[in-house]
């Protein structure tokens, strides 16, 4: 069994939690979040407690059975506090613009690239050269999806270190032709 699925999860002041069936919804000050779980997986709510809990003991049931609680708790944290992924642009004029609700970058390529902004998701921009883009939300699967769509846009490269990466990100460099 998962250790991490043995875990009880604890409420936050302000946060609802109702279970039908299968469904599993969150409510809070940030939003609401639903998910359909696996039957075999058993969720418990009790005075601002949850547990998560199988009846069998098969290699499937034990993979989804931590999987539940991780997900459940991401919910948690997320109508609670929110996630928030930081994007940092390295590059001679490389900048992020909002363009209403939109993000447009200017990466290197000829022509501007614009994201539409999703449902759910918000796109902040700061730094003195426009050079922070920050990918805030309440589900955490849907932020990091877009924070790695904009990642993905212009990947940092190894020799000079240009493009868009996570802060905090390392990038380990080359030497290029003139380095032995």
């Amino acid at each position: 069994m998962s250790r991490i699925g043995r875990k009880p999860i604890t409420l936050p002041d302000g946060v609802e939690v109702k279970k039908d069936g299968n469904t599993v919804t969150v409510k809070g000050p940030k939003g609401t979040l639903s998910k359909i779980f696996d039957p075999r997986i058993k969720v418990e709510i009790k005075d601002k407690v949850i547990k998560v809990s199988t009846e069998t003991n098969s290699n499937d049931v034990k993979a989804l059975f931590g999987l539940t609680r991780a997900l459940i708790n991401n919910m948690v944290i997320g109508v609670s506090k929110g996630f928030e992924r930081k994007l940092v642009i390295e590059g001679v004029g490389y900048r992020a613009v909002m363009q209403g609700t939109d993000l447009q970058l200017n990466v290197g390529y000829s022509h501007t690239v614009l994201i539409n902004k999703p449902e759910g998701i918000n796109f902040v921009v700061e730094g003195a050269k426009a050079e922070i883009v920050k990918v805030q939300g309440i589900d955490k699967e849907a932020v990091g999806f877009y924070a790695d769509k904009i990642r993905g846009i212009r990947p940092p490269e190894p020799y000079k270190g240009k493009g868009i990466r996570y802060d905090g990100e390392y990038i380990r460099r080359k030497a290029g032709k003139t380095g032995a």
